[in-house]
């Protein structure tokens, strides 16, 4: 079936929600760019649903670079009487919350997590979960597309319809098997989470949660390392550029580790380009000092202890434990449990998420009583 040109009028938004409105369910993706933006740019959405008559599949391209005003889309879409099925959500949420300037409101269903609860892998791709549900293969040739170039091929509203067509069997499909298998409450405890506006963007503030190991830092490290952190942050989002054109993680890292005092000491530095120590060295020497006298706020490096050979033995048995749990229960091992949840229940007495909802009486509960068994 050939891809229907996109909406690109407020009246034609509005007459394509229409047909939409008395549909529970709405398959949803988006195409966007965001190679040379700190924000991704929104180059097109796509909806699908069946029709009134439940016969076919109702598919709506819609642009966003033409029509005007998109409110009556985001109303639509965060009506809680809808449901949203999107494959691999979080990347596709992201991309909205920017656009919204809000997060999608629920319920959520998606279609990558549904799978895993049934035992298909944690990360299936959209493609193969297609191919191996439904039997029918997609086409991959537009996967780097630029979607903000217009006008859009006809291979490439093709391409971008069936990202959603294809979504509709598949939603109806995940949906009755979970249900025969008493796992619809799983899978939306897992989707709620998506709704999290913290998911979906950095505050200047908390960047530096996003850095590896910084708890091993010297304290004057450390706090060179979150204000340069907060820095890249807040110019990335100021000149809506890609953090790691402002300054890459591992130049972050060893201007934080290295602490330069001098033009000369940033130059040496050989993961930091030359045009940025020309563009922007006083300014990155001036935090370097500034982290020098906030290291007093720091605690002192946490280096933790290495774990005791039973401690290791544990692991491995718990883990043991969970993929034969997992096996029983046809259901993706990493899901149910990653060997990070059970290393941070035995290493620390920790359970996190493993110490409520469906994982605590599923598995959580269960790893405990062995930790604590003789």
């Amino acid at each position: 079936m050939q891809a229907a040109p996109p909406v690109a009028t407020s009246a034609e938004l509005l007459h394509a929600l229409d047909r939409l409105a008395a549909a529970d369910f709405v398959a949803l993706d988006t195409e966007f760019m965001r190679e040379s933006t700190y924000f991704p740019k929104l180059c097109l959405v796509q909806l699908a649903t069946l029709t009134p008559d439940a016969a076919d599949v109702h598919c709506v391209l819609i642009d966003p670079l033409a029509v005007p005003d998109l409110q009556p889309l985001w109303n639509f879409l965060n009506d809680r009487q809808r449901t949203k099925v999107l494959h691999a959500a979080r990347q596709d949420l992201e991309v909205l919350s920017v656009a919204m300037r809000g997060p999608l409101q629920g319920p959520i269903f998606d279609t990558q997590i549904a799978a895993a609860l049934l035992g298909q892998p944690a990360q299936i791709g959209y493609g193969a979960l297609v191919a191996a549900q439904l039997g029918q293969q997609l086409e991959k040739g537009h996967t780097r597309t630029d979607w903000s170039r217009r006008p859009l091929s006809p291979e490439q509203l093709q391409y971008a319809a069936d990202d959603v067509r294809y979504l509709v069997p598949l939603y109806a499909n995940l949906r009755d098997l979970l249900a025969a298998a008493g796992r619809t409450q799983w899978l939306f405890e897992e989707t709620r989470e998506l709704e999290d506006p913290s998911l979906h963007r950095t505050e200047p503030d908390a960047a530096w949660k996003r850095l590896k190991g910084l708890d091993r830092l010297r304290p004057e490290q450390r706090a060179t390392a979150k204000l340069l952190a907060h820095w890249r942050e807040e110019t990335a989002i100021k000149h809506d550029k890609p953090r790691g054109w402002i300054l890459a993680d591992d130049a972050l890292r060893e201007i934080a580790e290295r602490l330069p005092g001098s033009a000369q000491e940033l130059e040496n530095i050989r993961t930091l380009p030359a045009g940025v120590v020309r563009r922007r060295g006083e300014e990155l020497l001036v935090l370097v000092t500034k982290g020098r006298e906030q290291g007093g706020t720091e605690p002192a490096a946490n280096l933790p202890p290495r774990p005791e050979p039973q401690q290791l033995a544990m692991v491995t048995k718990l883990m043991s434990f969970t993929r034969a749990t997992a096996e029983e229960l046809n259901i993706s091992p990493e899901l149910l449990a990653t060997r990070r949840d059970v290393e941070q229940l035995v290493f620390s007495k920790r359970t996190d998420r493993l110490s409520s909802g469906w994982r605590k009486d599923v598995i959580g509960d269960r790893l405990i009583a062995k930790l604590q068994s003789p």
